[in-house]
């Protein structure tokens, strides 16, 4: 598949060049590092928030970045988990006394990449603690769940409420309470190409779809025919329902996320069906975002990703 790049081994870097220039007025590149930071970080009296992962899946992490939200990202290379120095010095650039929670997705090298490095910042005497998010429910085993476009629900809640003063335990604590408290399946019509490899992740006919698939192209759990866009939604929806297990008078926000190449107006369109099934049912939905929030480069698609709401986390969420 063609590709806008230059060198495949650059990618990552000149990115993270293009991102720094474009908005040069909130964050700032590392020099010498794949890490980009809140322009006025770190900010005396918060807790600093970082995340990060694998490139590949713009805007997360870097868009993210600022006030009421991120504090500095980590890019490791395309789906390949950033390393502990480098999340290390994120930690670093970030802390202000008042120590660092560390927004992790459920992925091998994330969680022992990111434990590595807040290993290290303890020996240099810098307080952190850490969330893993497991919001995708195509995989089993609860322990094993990825985390995909659930996170950004985290930096959003958690971003706002440590500007507004809650110190590192309680940010921890609200992060699990946000990740406990939603869950999240995506579907794909065709998949992506990592620039190194110039090979599609999978393959799927022109009539078939696959669920459950991750964000790094992960087979998903099962291989339908394709079908149109209310029925798709609808199947999506009452998985995610059912383990969330919302009823009637519940509370809930909704994140329609496109996988990189979806139109708006496709996600809109499943939008529209899936509020109309939570209408149904009595919930009622008091946050939208629709919109590409975590993709899979090119990777044709989207995800449904369910909040269950109670008055601190309605409190805290934009």
């Amino acid at each position: 598949m063609k590709k806008l790049i230059n060198d495949p081994d650059h990618v990552v870097d000149e990115m993270l060049d293009g991102i720094a220039a474009a908005h040069a007025d909130v964050i700032r590149r590392l020099p010498g590092w794949n890490v980009l930071v809140r322009k006025d970080a770190p900010m005396i009296g918060k807790v600093g928030l970082v995340s990060g992962g694998g490139s590949g899946h713009e805007p997360a992490h870097a868009g993210f970045i600022g006030e009421n939200m991120l504090d500095a990202a980590v890019a490791g290379e395309v789906f390949t988990s950033p390393a502990p120095d480098q999340i290390l010095e994120a930690i670093k650039a970030v802390d202000s006394g008042n120590g660092v929670l560390l927004i992790v997705k459920n992925y091998s090298g994330d969680v022992m990449n990111f434990d590595m490095a807040a290993e290290m910042a303890a020996a240099e005497g810098i307080d952190t603690e850490q969330v893993v998010i497991k919001d995708d429910i195509a995989v089993e085993n609860e322990e094993d769940r990825r985390g995909v476009a659930g996170t950004v629900l985290v930096h959003k809640i958690v971003g706002t409420a440590v500007e507004e003063g809650l110190n590192l335990q309680e940010a921890a604590e609200l992060a699990h309470q946000v990740s406990g408290s939603m869950k999240s399946m995506g579907v794909s019509l065709q998949p992506s190409t990592v620039p190194a490899s110039g090979k599609p992740g999978f393959s799927l006919a022109e009539d078939e779809i696959e669920l459950g698939t991750g964000i790094h192209g992960e087979p998903g759990m099962e291989r339908k025919k394709l079908k149109p866009a209310d029925a798709i939604t609808e199947e999506l929806l009452e998985k995610v329902m059912a383990e969330l297990e919302v009823s009637s008078g519940d509370e809930a926000a909704v994140l329609v996320n496109g996988q990189g190449a979806t139109p708006l107006m496709e996600l809109y369109i499943m939008y529209r069906k899936a509020e109309e099934i939570l209408t149904e049912k009595n919930i009622s939905v008091k946050k939208a975002m629709v919109g590409e929030y975590m993709t899979s480069l090119e990777m044709a698609g989207c995800s449904f990703t369910l909040l269950k709401l109670d008055s601190t986390l309605n409190k805290y969420l934009p």
